[in-house]
């Protein structure tokens, strides 16, 4: 039997393993083992998925037995595998964290234990939604994930956390709804909503028509993935979360609807009718969220506005409509998974180990942890595209996929590109000198744990005597992991390139999902483009 027939278990494991967690919730050592064992069974059943597709080609599972385009199905493809794969290693990685930040807390009783059912139902929503075949089961993956970030965000009922947990309800409602309206049009029109059907379908619809249904659902997903100007909510919604809860957040939530781009663009609305439009929003993307970072005093704030302004990368590959641009792209996403992911759990052991996330309260770090601060600088190269890592292989190949494709718009890209990437480096140069450069003494408001970590006075050795810790393990564990798992893909960019290119020519080219999906007889549409980006 095809290893790929398994794929719905990355759906089911993460829900099994939510629901024996919630069990056991007065039982926190056993909700850990539970929670930890289950997501680890489900990254080695997608690196196995991953293997299958990379041997045997696109593979579709039609849920309960009813085929297409009547039933559920899930489809595994190079991409969508691909994301299996690094959305779980991260996803666990940030699981042990915060398993180890909740013991090292004395939490192990507390109410956080609702952490542990709610994170599996959002990975068992990011994990339906990268196999979905059709539009409506990704709207439930959709609306799986984002009903456990609403608790996730608002963990602890601070007043910071309420409201931008406000904030973020009524931003992802919004989406959804549009999201949900573009699937009504959709059914009404071409009176199904699997997408390799629609892939043959949509071609029949007039142009007016089908033009609408694909702004509309660009919208949807750019809300989701905070492409500019629909970004305007990030920024103040993620850093108010927890460590952990931020960190699977910036990692994984805005690639989920950068996926569904990606997949829609590919599949649905071949070809370069918006493509003008998506580099402009990408330009901007990329210009306005790196000019945002550099105004922030506040770690967490900086990384959110670097996280913004990086979704115009992978949308500025989207858009080239090339092989060597959708390549690039999914290799940098793969990329940005990993490494925003690692820079905002660093974030978390500076902000415990030096009492504050803000930069003109911090100083003295590299000097009071020498490891921590290896752990920052690694991934802050990486994030501003330092050679030789895997944030600057994916840039260059980006680079080289504008200057291919030629024209002026494309220039303009390769040129924001470069200055973004520059600017990050500004950001993240700027966080180094300020946290962990200076001595403590120079910090504009010193934090009273700093000054009692370093000695440097009698009122913050009386301040922070029984505020000074050092980092538990596990959580310094589990980030560096995550930090090596960056590293690795530098080591191995080269394979990695490979299953991006192959993933990009086989969703540009269609037939394979197509006939996957609907058989091997089923008609593949042609391409139609102006001829600029083929």
């Amino acid at each position: 039997m095809n290893i790929a027939s398994f794929a719905p278990l990355a759906v089911v494991l993460p829900i099994l393993g939510a629901a024996l967690t919630f069990v056991l919730i007065r039982h926190s050592r056993a909700q850990r083992t539970v929670s930890i064992a289950l997501l680890s069974l489900t990254l080695l059943l997608e690196c196995l998925l991953l293997a299958s597709v990379w041997e045997g080609g696109t593979a579709a599972v039609n849920v309960g037995g009813w085929l297409p385009p009547w039933g559920i199905v899930m489809v595994v493809d190079q991409f969508s595998s691909l994301m299996l794969v690094v959305s779980s290693s991260v996803s666990l990685a940030v699981l042990v964290y915060a398993t180890g930040q909740g013991m090292a807390d004395g939490d192990q009783d507390a109410p956080v234990s609702i952490f542990h059912p709610t994170y599996l139902i959002l990975v068992a929503g990011v994990s339906n939604a990268f196999l979905s075949g059709d539009l409506f089961n990704l709207y439930v993956g959709f609306e799986i994930l984002l009903t456990a970030s609403y608790v996730l965000m608002t963990l602890g009922g601070t007043g910071p956390r309420i409201r931008a947990g406000v904030t973020y309800v009524v931003v992802s409602v919004v989406s959804s709804v549009l999201f949900l309206i573009s699937i009504a049009m959709i059914y009404g029109a071409t009176g199904t909503v699997n997408m390799a059907d629609l892939a043959i379908k949509l071609a029949d619809l007039d142009q007016g028509t089908k033009t609408l249904l694909h702004v509309m659902l660009l919208v949807a997903f750019g809300i989701k993935a905070a492409v500019f100007p629909l970004s305007f909510w990030l920024p103040d919604s993620y850093p108010t979360a927890p460590a952990p809860v931020t960190a699977v957040f910036a990692g994984l939530l805005t690639k989920v609807g950068v996926y569904a781009m990606v997949r829609t663009e590919t599949l649905l609305f071949p070809g370069d009718t918006l493509n003008t439009p998506l580099m402009v929003a990408a330009l901007l993307t990329m210009v306005v969220g790196i000019l945002g970072a550099l105004a922030q005093s506040d770690i967490k704030r900086l990384l959110s506005f670097t996280l913004v302004s990086h979704i115009g990368y992978m949308v500025f590959g989207l858009a080239m409509s090339s092989v060597a641009g959708l390549g690039a792209a999914v290799f940098y996403v793969a990329h940005h998974i990993t490494i925003q992911t690692s820079l905002f759990l660093v974030t978390g052991l500076i902000e415990r180990r030096g009492g504050s996330s803000s930069i003109d309260r911090l100083a003295g770090l590299a000097k009071l942890s020498p490891l921590l601060a290896l752990l920052f600088f690694v991934p802050a190269m990486n994030l501003a595209g330092i050679p030789p890592f895997s944030g600057f292989l994916g840039k260059v190949g980006l680079m080289q996929a504008g200057v291919e494709l030629g024209t002026p718009l494309a220039y303009a890209l390769v040129i924001g590109g470069v200055v973004t990437s520059l600017l990050t480096l500004l950001a993240v140069a700027r966080v180094w000198n300020r946290a962990f450069w200076r001595k403590p003494a120079d910090a504009d408001h010193p934090d009273p744990v700093l000054l009692a970590a370093r000695g440097d006075s009698d009122r913050g050795r009386r301040a922070g005597r029984n505020n000074v810790t050092l980092l538990p393990r596990t959580m310094v564990g589990s980030t560096m992991g995550l930090v090596l798992l960056g590293v690795a893909l530098t080591v191995f960019a080269g394979p990695l390139f490979r299953v991006s290119d192959q993933a990009a020519q086989d969703m540009l080219d269609r037939s394979s999902y197509i006939q996957a999906v609907l058989g091997e007889n089923a008609p593949v549409p042609l391409v139609l483009t102006s001829g600029a980006n083929k």
